[in-house]
């Protein structure tokens, strides 16, 4: 299943916070975290992160650090600053409304009857 381009953009805000609330991490570490939590589903690209992290960082929402490891070459990390802690907060309450709306729909209605377009009861 591919997850459309419109689904994987807006949802890409709230979970880039939601990995950095947990711990401070690198761009190839946050790409595989995503790609583990939704059990290989969402295989983003270097593409679409470093973009978003970038816009995240103008808007004070992350902070950024370079940190070396014996052996291997500097890495920048990301950190959520307080305000990016209350983005998520909000990016939350509104994810969880628009969850909560679709689980409703979903569970009053028969997903096995199928009615063609133009016909409505």
């Amino acid at each position: 299943m591919k997850v459309a381009k419109d689904l994987v953009a807006a949802s890409a805000t709230p979970m880039v916070l939601g990995i950095l609330a947990e711990e401070d991490s690198y761009g190839y570490a946050i790409l595989k975290r995503i790609n583990e939590l939704s059990g290989g589903e969402l295989d983003w690209t270097e593409g679409l992160l470093y973009p978003l992290l970038h816009r995240l960082e103008r808007l004070g929402h992350v902070e950024s650090y370079w940190q070396s490891v014996a052996g291997e070459r500097r890495r920048k990390y990301y950190r959520v600053t307080p305000g990016g802690m209350a983005e998520l907060a909000e990016q939350r309450r509104q994810w969880d409304t628009v969850v909560d709306t679709l689980k409703g729909l979903w569970r009053d209605s028969n997903p096995f009857v199928l009615i063609p377009l133009g016909v409505r009861a």
